[in-house]
């Protein structure tokens, strides 16, 4: 029955906790759909945080995007509020890949989503290097990341990513193709186009400059940058550097 009910769409993240007769043998949870167990002696002590950990883990599963691992945007926001209210100087990048989905109707979305499943592991991996604590990274939906730096690391960090994926997106693309440098497959009109290999832009911003009191302020700016970028041919970064008065 409990099985069933996670079944449903509507009702598979809620978070369910078991609680067990003081004899009762472990079930094999390897096929049940639970966040966590207690025994009937120990709820009186441990039932409320155990509870707690139950929904927190299953907050968790819906703020991490399936495809790559990474938080989502629910989380990313809640970290950036966290800094803005604590008065933490950081900076904050918008990344977002140029003619992605022409790419993605013309090879298909396996290929598509490698192409995903590469960037974020790529800004992932330079976002660590540069920074192995305090730096955090986001998929925010489709073909766009966030991650948040130290304000001095950002700008090197963008020039890396930049440099990583123009050397690593070609080779997914077939070798007549590249050779090319360009697709030609139907715009969203219809008509058939040439499309050049897939860039990435970022936008980049930090209340270093100036101040924010909400998260929805400061991403507006770094994906204002990010728009900027793409105006731009190839992968190239913006960064945010307006002084405003307090």
């Amino acid at each position: 029955m409990l099985n069933s009910l996670k079944s449903d769409p509507i009702f598979h993240q809620l978070p369910v906790l078991v609680v067990l007769d003081d004899c009762q043998s472990i079930p094999r949870w390897d096929t049940l759909f639970v966040e966590d167990y207690i025994r009937k002696s120990g709820f009186e002590k441990e039932g409320r945080s155990r509870v707690d950990l139950s929904i927190l883990r299953s907050e968790r599963v819906v703020e991490v995007n399936p495809l790559t691992k990474l938080p989502g945007n629910i989380s990313i926001n809640r970290q950036i509020q966290a800094r803005i209210d604590g008065g933490e100087a950081f900076a904050l990048a918008y990344a977002d890949l140029d003619h992605f989905k022409p790419f993605n109707d013309y090879y298909g979305f396996s290929r598509g989503d490698e192409v995903i499943r590469i960037t974020g592991r790529l800004i992932l991996n330079i976002v660590k290097n540069k920074q192995p604590q305090g730096g955090v990274i986001g998929h925010i939906g489709g073909d766009d990341f966030v991650f948040i730096m130290d304000v001095g690391l950002v700008e090197d960090a963008a020039k890396e990513i930049i440099d990583a994926f123009d050397r690593i997106l070609p080779t997914l693309y077939e070798a007549e193709d590249r050779e090319r440098g360009y697709i030609e497959t139907l715009d969203r009109q219809g008509s058939t186009r040439k499309f050049p290999m897939v860039t990435i832009s970022i936008g980049i911003t930090s209340n270093k400059q100036r101040s924010f009191t909400h998260y929805g302020e400061i991403t507006e700016i770094a994906s204002g940058m990010k728009g900027h970028a793409k105006r731009a041919r190839g992968s190239l970064y913006r960064i945010d550097k307006r002084q405003v008065a307090p």
